[in-house]
């Protein structure tokens, strides 16, 4: 199937309200494709999209594919469901997420931004930088832009900018012009048993990039600098960033709020990047926006001024609320080292006042491996409380909760309380002015957010 055979058609969603699947199916709405599709509970996302014209059902029934002619489906839904086995039996065609998203991608100039880590505030970055630059792109995130409120849009401009995610090796069917790579570590353990079958992804994923493509790559990290020495593609541009890159920086400047440097080509001062979000990493992230834009035609000035306009994105050290001095942050983090960085841009936040943590872990299989790992990021809090696993789509292993974790650190530092309820309170006892709050982790952990920031109003109202 192309892209104008897929026009012609009606596109059923199954899980229609997650991130991923429901921007796609915005963009479609855009394009003037009919769209429907179901899920398991309704959402604030569904009633979205049934205004953009989808037809909607709560419920995965056999009933709701009827008239439809393709069907959408992410790695998450079970070979069982009602609504994919019906389809099978009629041979509707079925699309992978990446497959669906592949083809919107396939008219346009497309980059896709991939790595273990920061690969949603990368692609919101290049988004809002092209956006600056007057190119009004196409894009489809993993997060919703601060700014703007969404995650995926259909524009006017010829460039698609696309989040790609490694966790199941399905971002080999983007096939995009240009492409970056933040970093590489070992994540995702449920599907890689190693670095080394990691490594081998991106390699396919580098080997997927189209013909005078190009290549952005992160060279502060150790996984980048060893998938480089592995490719031997002579038929697109190869662009590294960080120290001793091709783009490099000085006169790193870092403040609670805020940072800036001086960004370097080959030698050649660019320009001054300057964001109101705080951390190293995202001056990195910057960078490899900016290099991306340049690839496709916007000016350094252009991009430099939208990624200083940028606000950052849902969910990434986003601030939820302040109260009486006390700041309440939501943040993604669920691998070890965005634990670390987290909270490392955390410590500088607050200054003197306390770092609390509400962490949950998630999927069984990654808390089994980085059980170690991640007692020793949430070290850097001054109080960690740790939720149960979540287990995402996950079979609980035999013997793997968030003890695993809380027993290898120091028993100050630490509870073990899988309660949300009592974690709302006993954080809200502890909390003072001066102090910052972190909800933490890709599962639900994010919606104690308001009702701390509630309970904490009514602390301080009554004292």
């Amino acid at each position: 199937m192309n892209l104008a055979q897929l026009d012609t058609k009606r596109v059923h969603f199954i899980g229609l309200g997650g991130a991923g699947m429901s921007g796609i199916a915005r963009i479609m709405i855009s394009r003037g494709i009919k769209v429907s599709g179901s899920d398991a509970k309704d959402s604030a996302v569904l009633d979205g999209l049934k205004t953009l014209g989808a037809e909607v059902w709560i419920g995965h029934d056999a009933e709701n594919i009827s008239g439809c002619d393709v069907l959408v489906i992410s790695s998450a839904i079970a070979e069982n469901n009602p609504e994919l086995v019906a389809a099978r039996s009629a041979g509707i065609e079925i699309l992978t997420r990446a497959r669906a998203l592949a083809l919107l991608m396939s008219d346009s100039i497309s980059i896709a931004v991939a790595g273990t880590h920061g690969k949603t505030t990368t692609t919101s970055m290049l988004t809002v930088a092209l956006q600056s630059a007057g190119m009004d792109p196409s894009f489809a995130i993993g997060g919703a832009i601060n700014r703007s409120g969404t995650n995926a849009h259909l524009g006017t401009g010829d460039v698609f900018v696309a989040e790609a995610d490694e966790s199941d090796g399905s971002f080999l069917e983007y096939r995009p012009n240009g492409a970056i790579i933040t970093n590489i570590e070992l994540d995702h353990v449920d599907h890689f048993p190693d670095l080394d079958a990691v490594q081998k992804i991106f390699l396919d994923f580098v080997n997927s990039i189209k013909p005078n493509g190009f290549l952005i790559a992160g060279i502060d990290s150790p996984g980048v600098i060893d998938l480089l020495a592995k490719v031997e593609r002579s038929d697109i541009e190869i662009h590294t960033y960080g120290q001793g890159g091709e783009y490099s920086y000085s006169h790193l400047a870092l403040s609670a709020t805020k940072s800036s440097v001086r960004v370097i080509r080959t030698g050649k001062v660019l320009g001054e990047l300057a964001l109101t979000i705080p951390g190293e990493h995202n001056l990195l992230n910057a960078t490899a926006a900016l290099a991306s834009g340049l690839q496709v035609g916007a000016g350094v000035k252009e991009l430099l001024a939208g990624l200083e306009s940028f606000s950052g994105a849902r969910r990434r050290f986003e601030t939820r609320g302040l109260v009486s001095g006390v700041t309440v942050i939501d943040d993604y983090g669920h691998h070890p080292t965005e634990v670390r960085v987290t909270l490392e841009t955390a410590r500088r936040f607050v200054g003197s006042g306390k770092v609390i943590v509400i962490f949950q872990p998630h999927r069984y299989s990654r808390t089994a491996m980085f059980a170690k790992d991640f007692a020793k990021a949430l070290e850097l809090a001054d109080k960690t409380f740790l939720l149960e696993v979540y287990a995402a789509s996950e079979q609980s292993i035999p013997g793997v909760s968030s003890l695993l974790i809380s027993k290898q650190m120091p028993a100050d530092k630490v509870a073990y309380e899988p309660s949300m309820i009592q974690v709302v309170e006993e954080v809200t006892n502890i909390a003072n002015s001066g102090d910052l709050i972190i909800t933490l982790g890709a599962g639900d952990v994010n919606s104690l957010a308001p009702v701390i920031i509630q309970n904490l109003e009514e602390k301080f109202a009554s004292n």
